[in-house]
């Protein structure tokens, strides 16, 4: 019996035309990502005022650190919740 043989696959060398391309529009703009950074910063200060000297009922340690994580905290949420300028 002889054996037939099919052409080979056509390789796509050439890029199909992209019809209808929109660009891409991401959920989070700049100063979301600056308010995040922000945010990490003052929540990262607020555990530095909590670790700070070995006296454990100073007001620093139980009152300050603990409004400035939860303001840290509060600036996380207002980056992420923050809508963006791109329309």
């Amino acid at each position: 019996m002889a054996k037939t043989t099919q052409p080979a696959a056509k390789t796509a060398t050439a890029k199909a035309p992209a019809a209808n391309t929109t660009p891409v529009k991401f959920i989070f703009d700049k100063s979301n990502y600056t308010w995040f950074i922000i945010a990490i910063a003052v929540v990262a200060f607020g555990f530095v005022l909590m670790a700070g000297t070995t006296d454990i009922y100073s007001t620093t340690k139980i009152v300050i650190a603990p409004v400035v994580v939860l303001a840290g905290f509060g600036i996380g949420f207002y980056s992420i919740l923050k809508k963006s300028d791109i329309k």
